[in-house]
């Protein structure tokens, strides 16, 4: 029997972008994990009446539905009165609960305000769950062959709940015995109309393994998703699928899942002992600053310039053409020097003059060892700011196949 979830997150910040609802996508993949299809994601603000109506349209489509957010202990909290006036259920007090709430506000030396009471009352009949990292008890409710699940919206509470709760009872209430895997192949270089075309036959509906992809700005990611019996079986579905994509993509593809053009990079350097240094002009820095965050230990430091007339201060020749391939081979050059390191890399970004819609002109390029090394030239359309994460992408990317891949 085919299973349907839904997930309602419920605040009015939501919706007026005040926060972003990352408790909704954290759940769509813990159900994915456990092979619980999600169909449905709503944002609802704190509106009782059409929280409740979103409930009621979730109860005549879906198996599951999850809340998020909205048992706090203010006034406008109303999950709790929602699933209740869904459900056609009373409110009512839970001595339990207003005692476990008590006991964490005791443990803590906080005074108990009068409004936490409000946290103590459920849908008549529901399944109470203890909430021990915060102040915002859970509950369940089984109606007829449905289950609403009402989760806080506090994002640390809400996974330790849907971790340690929600999975196993929803593993024993519905006898869900399926696992959804994935692999996410991380990819520059080729854009995602190409790809498409290149695994085309791995993207026809109804397959599994699935295969979609997800563009970035200059990155593009493929996502390889099996359904299996359980994890490991799973897994085999997807390794061949994983071996012929990366076959057909080559090195495009430059890791998978949590790996980042920065990880990789400093895994390649660690490798040779190396270190890169960076002169960015007119990409504020950017580049420079994915690597300083996450390879601090081969990044040697980056030098940002407002415009390429000021690379002189560099020790570059000024007859060298401004702007040119020529110029940022040397300003990469140049970075190396100045900071002692084996590598260096160096970007160039600026407006093309009388383009409609606007376009930039990018040139990356990298020296390693004192020599000049290649460069690249791109020209693409957009906003200044994505634009520079674009070249900063390029300019990693270049750095990466620049290095020896590390033995696998």
């Amino acid at each position: 029997m085919l299973l349907e979830a839904e997930v309602i997150a419920v605040g009015s910040e939501l919706l007026l972008g005040q926060i972003v609802d990352t408790n909704s996508a954290v759940i769509a993949r813990y159900l994915a994990r456990i092979g619980l299809n999600l169909f449905y994601k709503t944002i609802v603000g704190d509106n009782l009446s059409r929280l409740t109506a979103t409930l009621r349209q979730a109860l005549g489509r879906s198996d599951v539905i999850i809340t998020t957010g909205g048992i706090g202990p203010t006034a406008d909290d109303i999950t709790r009165a929602a699933v209740a006036a869904a459900t056609d259920r009373e409110l009512v007090f839970s001595g339990e609960l207003m005692g476990q709430i008590e006991a964490y506000f005791a443990a803590r030396g906080l005074r108990l305000s009068p409004s936490n009471r409000r946290q103590a009352h459920i849908p008549a009949g529901a399944i109470p769950v203890e909430n021990p990292v915060g102040t915002a008890p859970a509950f369940i409710v089984e109606h007829h062959a449905k289950t609403v699940i009402t989760l806080p919206g506090v994002p640390r509470e809400m996974e330790y709940l849907l971790v340690n709760r929600v999975i196993p009872y929803l593993r024993k209430r519905l006898g869900v015995q399926g696992e959804i895997r994935l692999r996410v192949l991380k990819t520059v270089g080729l854009g995602e109309s190409r790809i498409g075309e290149l695994l085309a036959d791995f993207m026809e509906k109804g397959a599994n393994p699935t295969v979609g992809t997800l563009a970035h700005l200059g990155q593009v990611d493929v996502r390889i998703a099996a359904k299996a019996d359980d994890a490991a079986s799973a897994e085999r579905l997807i390794a061949p699928v994983e071996t012929e994509i990366r076959a057909r993509l080559g090195d495009a593809v430059f890791g998978a899942d949590d790996a980042t053009l920065e990880t990789e990079i400093a895994a390649r350097l660690k490798a040779v002992q190396g270190r890169v240094a960076i002169v960015e002009v007119g990409g504020a820095g950017v580049a420079s600053g994915r690597l300083a965050a996450s390879a601090p230990g081969v990044f040697a430091g980056g030098i940002v310039l407002a415009d390429s007339s000021e690379a002189e201060r560099l020790g570059l020749d000024a007859r060298t053409a401004e702007g040119s391939a020529e110029r940022t081979r040397a300003l990469a050059a140049a970075a190396a020097k100045w900071a002692g390191a084996a590598m260096g890399a160096a970007s160039w970004l600026e407006p093309v003059p009388g383009t409609s819609p606007p376009t930039v002109r990018a040139i990356v390029a990298v020296s390693a060892n004192g020599a000049h090394g290649q460069a690249r030239e791109y020209r693409f359309g957009g906003d200044l700011p994505s634009m520079r994460i674009r070249t900063a992408t390029l300019l990693l990317d270049l750095i990466r196949r620049t290095l020896p891949a590390e033995p696998r």
